[in-house]
């Protein structure tokens, strides 16, 4: 089968790297990724099921692995080879259209009884993401037994997998992962009705971000930081209040807060603040200016995948600020009482019209152009990119 494969190569990784550094996405020709042609992955139970990608779509986590900038941090929670992608939606060997939920919990392992994370739905909290009958991988797409979506081929569990309703066509199939990622780091930031709310980054998983907090909070304004043109319009589409330049973003957040700046004459930060901001990039950058705008005790929710970063936290300290984290989804405790991430997702995509944001599609064979244009969305006027497998001529059957 045809499968973009990523490969333990340090020289090459240390190549993606310097690659990036002149253009972001330039990891992908000179590093560990390669189109291959390889065996399909063996089933790893009776009960798992053979799912052929018809899109998958390319996330932050993925460039920053093929431009060489992951944390060391995931060294030993993946296993190589393996297959990118778990942003997919695909077809059983029935025909039936599914979108794959990634995490690879106790349930795909074979891990029973479960752990305590996996038994209250907490999924992305698994504590035996290196147990079990499979190879370490925190999710499908970093697993080198499961595969991933960049590829005609791959394997899962039927705990993660769910139906597509006809209404959604692929592309709106394609965004309910990624909105399961925004729903819950929505709901991570416990925002209080009426409450003021910053979302700093304005690229696929920002946009989400607002969708989300606007139809599963209570939030009163919503301020957005948003580079590009096209971005600044689809904040305010999908339910931005206010939305400023990023050069514009502590200015924009003392105007709507009334608060007062610290500083020598340009603002270098705020006495009050939002109540709750939302980073959505994960950058030392961005951490800091998270911290510099949001009010004493107030939260701030990493939603947007860091890596290594300096930051100084002394007003972290000083003025007892919340610091969350938000990775992936599970189970989330709702007014209607608990309900699973993926639904409240598929629900959001349907109310929102997400597939909107599928900007660009594009064949294997043209890996990297779709990561460089993937990695330089924002400048070119786009949100999402994904690979389509549908008009592969060697698409596996089995």
């Amino acid at each position: 089968m045809k499968a973009l494969e990523f490969s333990r190569n340090v020289p090459r990784y240390a190549a993606a790297r310097l690659a990036s550094t002149f253009v972001s996405g330039g990891g992908a020709g000179p590093g560990p990724l390669s189109l291959v042609d390889i065996d399909p992955p063996a089933l790893p139970g009776p009960d798992w099921v053979r799912v052929r990608p018809r899109l998958a779509g390319i996330c932050g986590s993925d460039l920053a692995t093929v431009d060489g900038r992951s944390s060391a941090y995931f060294e030993h929670i993946v296993s190589f080879p393996f297959v990118p992608g778990h942003e997919v939606v695909g077809d059983l060997d029935d025909g039936t259209r599914v979108v794959i939920e990634p995490v690879l919990g106790c349930a795909t392992r074979g891990i029973d009884p479960p752990c305590d994370a996996c038994a209250r739905g907490d999924l992305g909290n698994c504590e035996r993401i290196n147990h079990g009958h499979l190879e370490p991988g925190l999710q499908s797409g970093f697993c080198c037994d499961t595969g991933g979506g960049w590829s005609t081929l791959m394997v899962a569990h039927p705990s993660q997998i769910h139906p597509v309703p006809d209404d959604l066509d692929d592309a709106a199939a394609v965004m309910v992962e990624p909105t399961a990622c925004a729903v819950h780091g929505a709901l991570r930031g416990a925002v209080a009705a009426g409450s003021t709310v910053a979302v700093l980054g304005a690229g696929t998983l920002g946009l989400l971000t607002v969708a989300a907090l606007r139809r599963y909070t209570d939030a009163g304004t919503i301020l957005v930081a948003a580079r590009y043109p096209e971005q600044q319009n689809l904040a305010r589409l999908l339910g931005a209040d206010v939305v400023v330049s990023p050069d514009e973003w502590r200015r924009g957040v003392r105007r709507v807060t009334g608060s007062h700046a610290v500083g020598d004459g340009s603002i270098d930060r705020l006495t009050g603040g939002a109540d709750t901001v939302f980073d959505c990039v994960g950058s030392s950058q961005s951490i800091a200016e998270s911290l510099a705008v949001v009010r004493p005790r107030g939260r701030v929710v990493m939603i947007g995948m860091p890596g290594s970063a300096a930051v100084d936290l002394t007003g972290l300290w000083h003025r007892e600020i919340e610091l969350v984290g938000a990775y992936a989804y599970g189970t989330e405790l709702t007014a209607d009482g608990p309900r699973r991430t993926f639904d409240l997702a598929f629900d959001l995509v349907r109310h929102a019209d997400l597939g909107r944001l599928v900007s660009a599609t594009y064949p294997l064979a043209r890996y990297r152009d779709a990561i460089e244009h993937a990695a330089n969305a924002g400048p070119r006027g786009a949100v999402k990119v994904a690979f389509d497998l549908r008009d592969e001529k060697e698409r596996t059957r089995l």
